[in-house]
């Protein structure tokens, strides 16, 4: 009875350890199984995509643009504004208008040309009216001048033109100067052109637009403004002082470097031949034959001076960065301060043409006759008069 039992256990427990077993196949077949599953379901989806990328998508409802765009309840227009602004207006107001009007000159004919940093033009200087206008590819212009044949020279900041005035036709330019940023222009006594740069000078043949000589190692750099002396012989205001230049060789025979505010930024020569040397915070006269300074203009003494003409009677009109003056060039009293100029800022003078002193401020053109009050605003040059 006891083998019996023993044989019956061991069965149980075979048995027990066989469906343990197949339990355990299942499972793992069941494992591996799931995988295959989730291959083959894709597998089925990419065929049947492919099986349906075969047959045309059905065709949607068409609706009327009408029926998407959204309506708005009807509103008034908004009022009119009446006066509507003019063009004259709007340009005005805008930031980038300049009226600087930076240089003057009559040429033989009796009129006078305007160089503003809206352009060149030549006007009546009796009746003010505009008689033509120069189109130039760079309205900043820094120096005019007029040659023997009544050719006009433009210096710009973006080089040196040649004009013909009956035509406005440019007809010289591109010429290789020391800088293109043209600060000054004069002719000599022979009828050549200098042009002073911010880097250096140039002599000009006015004929054949061509560069005859340069002086590029120029003391002081910048040839900020020129006048001749009485023995023909070229004056250069530069950031140092004087220089004194030969205009036939182009040689520098005096330097004057010793001046008070040093910057030398505008010149004329008096009927005695003194230099009359416009500083950032003086006004000088010099003697040229010695470089010794006669005197400082007291009136003048901490003011920026920028413009300097003499007039017939032999006294001196100053222009200065807060206002203009006309003084006693042998005392230096102030014999008339001018009022009703465009600006204060005083760039530019010219006298005696068509019976009138012709001035040019940062804020446009002006223009002034004997026993007059205050000067008087040119229209078309300056902003709206109010």
């Amino acid at each position: 009875m006891a083998m019996v039992s023993v044989f019956k256990g061991n069965i149980t427990v075979k048995l027990f350890r066989q469906r343990t077993s197949l339990l355990m196949t299942s499972m793992l077949l069941g494992l591996i199984a799931l995988p295959n599953i989730g291959i083959a379901i894709a597998a089925s989806s990419a065929i049947a995509q492919t099986v349906d990328n075969s047959v045309a998508p059905p065709k949607t409802p068409d609706v009327k643009p009408s029926e998407l765009t959204p309506s708005y309840p009807a509103a008034a227009p908004p009022p009119r504004v009446e006066p509507l602004p003019d063009d004259r207006g709007i340009e005005e107001r805008e930031i980038n208008t300049d009226y600087r009007v930076s240089n003057l000159l009559g040429d033989f004919a009796g009129n006078l040309w305007v160089g503003s940093w809206r352009g060149l033009a030549r006007i009546d200087p009796n009746t003010g009216k505009i008689l033509a206008r120069v189109s130039l590819p760079n309205v900043a212009i820094g120096a005019l001048a007029q040659d023997k044949v009544g050719r006009l020279w433009v210096g710009t900041y973006e080089g040196l033109k040649r004009v013909d005035p009956r035509t406005s036709e440019i007809t010289a330019q591109n010429l290789f100067l020391p800088s293109k940023r043209v600060l000054s222009l004069l002719l000599d006594k022979r009828g050549y052109l200098w042009a002073g740069t911010d880097n250096g000078l140039a002599l000009v043949s006015p004929d054949q637009g061509l560069i005859m000589t340069t002086v590029k190692n120029l003391p002081g750099v910048s040839a900020n403004t020129l006048t001749l002396d009485a023995e023909g012989q070229l004056w250069v205001g530069t950031l140092d002082g004087l220089v004194r230049v030969n205009t036939a060789n182009a040689f520098i025979l005096k330097r004057i470097d010793d001046l008070p505010g040093t910057t030398v930024q505008a010149l004329a020569i008096s009927p005695e031949g003194l230099i009359w040397a416009g500083m950032p915070n003086n006004l000088l006269v010099i003697n040229p034959k010695t470089g010794a300074v006669l005197r400082s203009v007291t009136r003048l003494r901490g003011r920026n001076v920028t413009a300097i003409r003499f007039a017939q009677d032999g006294s001196v009109w100053v222009g200065t960065h807060n206002g203009l003056l006309r003084l006693n060039p042998n005392t230096g009293a102030v014999l008339d301060e001018v009022a009703g100029l465009p600006s204060s800022r005083v760039l530019a003078l010219v006298p005696n043409i068509g019976n009138k002193l012709w001035i040019g401020t940062s804020e446009g053109l002006a223009w002034l006759m004997p026993k007059m009050g205050s000067a008087k605003p040119h229209l078309a040059f300056s902003r709206a008069v109010k």
